[in-house]
């Protein structure tokens, strides 16, 4: 059998789980140490710069929606990626097994641990979701992405370790970038609804848009992602206003972008806040209304108490709310400064090093007691 020789990352096939897991991985090979990832085949689009000796493509669904049926179905993808990943992780023997939430991550965390493989979970978000709380029992330990985590028992909080949420390398490179201050002349404005995008963006933004002067549409540079169906609507109100405007479905380059925004108008998601933070940019954050957990807006609430970010329910999320929005940061450019300095106050730049300090620990303790797969 082959030496223990590398980690296996297991991360969903979206920029919300694949874009902490490149960050640690790029902290663990910086230190040598070769990393492979297990994933769906989502991860072509999202983790395109992903650097891996190895991508597995490992079967798996989401048991929520369709009725009985419809869990069952996702219950038997789960169980055959749960098959293909005993055998992927048998073969690569990994030093320790790393997931970062999402069902994708299921099936590598459980061959892992019925073989008996230093696990660790990582859980971006300040509630743990369905898939890390069904694994959470199962794994040696436990990285968190915010200080306080919510929905578990006191068993799964003592192998818990505040880490923060690691940020890609990209991130870290865009945090040098210094806030642009601004004396209300002009307002860069970056709007992102996440990875997948999120159409009520779509629909607010060029309303609010519409709603304001032409002296004011002639001071704001707008960055926005919206969804592919969504996309040429967008795009024909800008054009019919005269609005200086970037358009499209997918940014590459998200963080050099909010770099470069004096405003950023988002959802919650973990990766997106953890951003906000390390890059220090004020924000106007709409969390997702519809997660059962509602873990979008436990994380907006981690950047609004440092008075980074202006929180707003979807329901109250209108064009007139975002016009008002827009007007007061053009009228008051110095207080989006004072907020950039909150949200850098919050962020936890070292966090991939300080999960792979963690990862590299929990393989070592297994591997001094002898059980390993």
């Amino acid at each position: 059998m082959p030496e223990e020789n590398c980690v296996l990352v297991a991360a969903g096939g979206t920029g919300g789980h694949l874009f902490p897991a490149e960050a640690l991985a790029d902290a663990l090979m910086r230190r040598g140490v070769p990393v492979e990832l297990a994933t769906d085949d989502r991860a072509v689009k999202y983790g395109a710069q992903f650097r891996a000796r190895a991508i597995h493509a490992i079967p798996a669904a989401t048991p929520t929606g369709g009725g009985l049926a419809g869990k069952a179905k996702a219950a038997a993808v789960l169980a055959r990626g749960t098959a293909v990943a005993l055998g992927v992780v048998w073969r690569a023997r990994p030093m320790a097994v790393v997931g970062f939430g999402g069902y994708p991550t299921v099936p590598p965390l459980l061959a892992a641990a019925i073989l008996g493989a230093p696990t660790v979970l990582h859980e971006q978000n300040a509630v743990m979701g369905r898939a890390n709380r069904f694994l959470a029992g199962r794994v040696d330990a436990i990285a968190t992405g915010f200080e306080q985590l919510g929905g578990v028992s006191e068993a799964i909080l003592a192998k818990a370790r505040h880490t923060g949420n690691p940020v890609r390398p990209a991130v870290i490179v865009a945090a040098q970038t210094p806030y642009p201050v601004s004396d209300g002349a002009r307002l860069n404005v970056l709007v992102t609804g996440g990875s997948q995008g999120a159409r009520v963006m779509s629909d607010v933004v060029p309303a609010a848009m519409e709603l304001l002067g032409a002296d004011i549409r002639a001071r704001i540079s707008l960055v926005q992602q919206a969804r592919g169906e969504d996309e040429t609507r967008v795009k024909d109100v800008y054009g019919r206003l005269g609005l200086a405007a970037e358009v499209a479905p997918f940014f590459a380059d998200l963080p050099a972008r909010m770099a470069g925004a004096h405003l950023v108008v988002a959802r919650s998601g973990a990766s997106t806040v953890s951003e906000l933070a390390v890059i220090g940019r004020p924000s106007i954050l709409v969390p997702f209304p519809h997660a059962i957990d509602q873990d979008q807006a436990a994380n907006a609430r981690h950047l609004a108490e440092t008075g980074a970010a202006l929180v707003v329910p979807q329901t109250q999320f209108t064009p007139q709310f975002l016009a008002d929005a827009l007007v007061s940061a053009l009228s008051d450019p110095q207080s989006l400064t004072k907020r950039a300095e909150a949200a850098r106050s919050a962020g936890v730049a070292d966090a991939a090093d300080r999960l792979a300090d963690l990862v590299l620990e929990v393989a070592a303790r297994k591997r001094g007691t002898g059980d390993k797969a």
